[in-house]
């Protein structure tokens, strides 16, 4: 699927940015109001997402042994109980037009639903858009740096009985990959997308249809599995990292703001000695 390229993001949010400063200088009008907030999120945001597209070309290649960390996955969640991704595969085979949607929600959904998740936050309840939006920003950081650390997808073990059930549908989800960008199953970008989504609508939303939303974290930790991009484990340690993001998030906000409560009591003092 072929998704901005980082030049293409980073040169949109140049342009908002300026668009933001430009915005800042003029006269202040309702319209400008709107807008310039709203450039900020956006070169924000694009900035980010070239960010994570230029992280995911940086020369660190630790694919020797990926291979062997697939297998220790293997092993570690026979000896946990969970059920091996083969079964899933069957499931999603034995009808081959769930497989055939089970790949094309692999390729196509998690950008477009990560992105539709952050405007429609920023839309209806702009209070938590900044708590998502850097919660985001830290998950994706987390799985970036944990991905230097390759390990290979299932369908890379197809002596096991994994296949890669898009190849099998005539779908080339990595056409412009190479071998080592594709090595990098642990941990699952599209589960911790999903998970920001899923996690934020609750969060946000108090209509009793953001469980519909919800749906799409477990429907991508299946899909994600079934057609052998990544093991379970990587989509719960994609999950965990989500964990940390939040509690370092809030605890930020709760230093940010107790200091802030002290400054004001501190100039309120100071203000009240001069009278």
């Amino acid at each position: 699927m072929p998704w901005p390229s980082w030049s293409e993001s980073g040169t949109a949010g140049i342009v908002f940015v300026l668009a933001w400063l430009v915005v800042g200088r003029m006269p202040r009008t309702r319209l400008g109001d709107v807008f310039r907030p709203a450039a900020k999120e956006l070169a924000i945001t694009s900035l980010l997402y070239s960010f994570w597209r230029v992280a995911k070309r940086l020369p660190f290649d630790v694919r020797s042994g990926a291979i062997e960390r697939a297998q220790t996955i293997v092993d570690v969640q026979h000896s946990l109980g969970i059920p091996s991704e083969i079964h899933a595969q069957r499931l999603i085979l034995a009808w081959a037009p769930l497989g055939w949607a089970s790949g094309a929600y692999y390729a196509g959904l998690h950008v477009p639903a990560t992105l539709l998740f952050l405007a429609w936050l920023y839309i209806r309840h702009q209070d938590r858009f900044g708590v998502w939006r850097n919660r985001l920003a830290l998950t994706t950081l987390f799985c970036m740096l944990v991905r230097f650390i390759h390990v290979a997808p299932p369908r890379f073990l197809p002596e096991l009985g994994y296949i890669d059930v898009a190849a099998a549908n005539g779908m080339d989800v990595y056409a412009n990959a190479g071998s080592a960008a594709q090595s990098v199953a642990m941990p699952s970008i599209h589960v911790a997308w999903a998970a920001i989504v899923g996690f934020g609508v609750l969060d946000a939303s108090p209509s009793r249809w953001r469980w519909l939303f919800f749906a799409h974290l477990p429907v991508t930790m299946f899909v994600v599995s079934a057609t052998g991009h990544h093991w379970w484990l990587d989509g719960i340690v994609a999950i965990a990292l989500l964990g940390l993001a939040t509690v370092i998030d809030d605890r930020v906000r709760r230093v940010l703001q107790t200091r802030s409560a002290v400054g004001d009591a501190t100039v309120a003092g100071a203000i009240a000695t001069t009278r």
